[in-house]
């Protein structure tokens, strides 16, 4: 498939349609991070004993992603993603009729799976159809429904559950995964850009040759090692943001779930101001900066006295996570080109596979010390991973003029 500019309408179509799926799995992710407290009080657990329905979740999540450049090759990245959708939208709303707190989260883990390889092969495609030199503001927008995915995901849970109950959150989150699979089955007939992308030598990239090839190079290595960082502290501590306004100040669920969704408006903020940022700064000093105003964001949120910080304290985490982790995952595009796919899948793996050791450190964490703790810890090691990863970019962009 010939590349085309990004303003073709065709293009932009089954890019958005994408982008739409990404906004289901998004939602998915974050649905349940409110209504750790209401699963926690209809099963007669801790908060950190609900916390494994986001483990449960997470790490079949990002352990299917290993294969999804695989299933991507073989079925055609859009109908590989269509098909992920329809079988979320069976799946999810089986979590709605769990009669305990294991089987939720046994559901929860069945119903993984389906939503793993919406993300990874929506950038695949991206990169696929978009040159380098434009890639990076396109993949912001496009993630961008990711982004409101999560925000959604997280009003679902709060407002949904606040008024009905967790169960209708998962009812609605099957809904919409049920309108994305539809909207993109739409585009199958009459738009050329949903064909699979034939391979320059006419042979399928072999998963296990490729992640050969990924792990003996010391820059995809520090890649995938960023990335798991990253859904280690990040989301490994921001599940907990709202169980900690809860219990620390008394908030409703409603208001929870809208305290949290302003992560989800700093990253669709900075998915919108990327060019211009990135124009501005430029990678490293994107990620330096990203990486000061998280470490801002933790510290608020660990020492608010009261809970009107929280919102600001979300923004600032949302947009700053994004201009660290949009920086990474363009450089990721790159690892491997002939075999995008699978190079995609191994960072995406990496990153949820981060979230589940996060999530697990962090309910310890929670249960023995405090969630203050926990958001005082991830201040200090995502500083400490930017100024890292911006060491390392600096050193490739040497070697790279040399």
């Amino acid at each position: 498939m010939a590349l085309a500019a990004p303003t073709d309408r065709a293009l932009t179509r089954v890019i958005v349609v994408m982008s739409l799926a990404c906004f289901a799995s998004g939602a998915s992710m974050r649905v349940t991070d409110p209504l750790l407290p209401q699963v926690a009080l209809d099963f007669n657990a801790t908060v950190g004993a609900a916390s494994w329905i986001v483990t449960a979740y997470v790490i079949p999540y990002g352990l299917t992603q290993a294969f999804s450049g695989a299933i991507g090759d073989r079925l055609g990245k859009c109908q590989a993603v269509a098909l992920a959708c329809a079988l979320s939208a069976i799946l999810v709303v089986l979590c709605a009729f769990a009669q305990s707190l294991p089987q939720l989260t046994l559901l929860r883990l069945v119903a993984a799976p389906g939503a793993a390889i919406i993300v990874p092969l929506g950038m695949a495609y991206i990169g696929d159809v978009i040159p380098y030199e434009r890639r990076q503001p396109v993949l912001a927008r496009f993630l961008a429904g990711a982004m409101a995915g999560m925000l959604s995901g997280q009003l679902i849970g709060g407002i949904v559950g606040d008024y009905l109950g967790w169960r209708y959150a998962f009812i609605v989150l099957a809904g919409v995964f049920a309108v994305a699979s539809i909207a993109l089955f739409s585009q199958f007939r009459s738009n050329p850009w949903t064909k699979p992308v034939a391979h320059a030598d006419g042979e399928r990239p072999q998963m296990i040759p490729s992640y050969r090839k990924m792990a003996a190079s010391s820059w995809c290595r520090f890649l995938i090692i960023t990335v798991f960082l990253e859904g280690a502290i990040m989301f490994g501590t921001y599940t907990y943001v709202g169980a900690d306004l809860h219990t620390r100040f008394g908030l409703s669920f409603t208001a929870v779930g809208l305290v949290v969704a302003t992560f989800g408006i700093g990253s669709i903020v900075y998915a919108m101001l990327s060019p211009h940022i990135l124009r501005l700064l430029g990678e490293r000093k994107m990620v330096v900066a990203g990486g000061f105003i998280v470490a801002v964001g933790f510290l608020v949120l660990a020492g608010a006295p009261v809970w009107q910080l929280a919102p600001a304290a979300g923004l600032l985490l949302g947009f700053g996570y994004y201009m660290v982790h949009n920086t990474i995952q363009t450089k990721a595009t790159q690892m491997l080109p002939e075999a995008r796919g699978n190079a995609i899948a191994a960072f995406s793996c990496a990153l949820f596979v981060g979230q589940s050791v996060g999530v697990a450190f962090g309910s310890v964490v929670v249960d023995y010390q405090s969630a203050p703790t926990l958001f005082a810890l991830a201040a200090a090691g995502w500083l400490a991973m930017a100024l890292w990863a911006t060491m390392r970019l600096a050193r490739q962009h040497a070697a790279a003029k040399a």
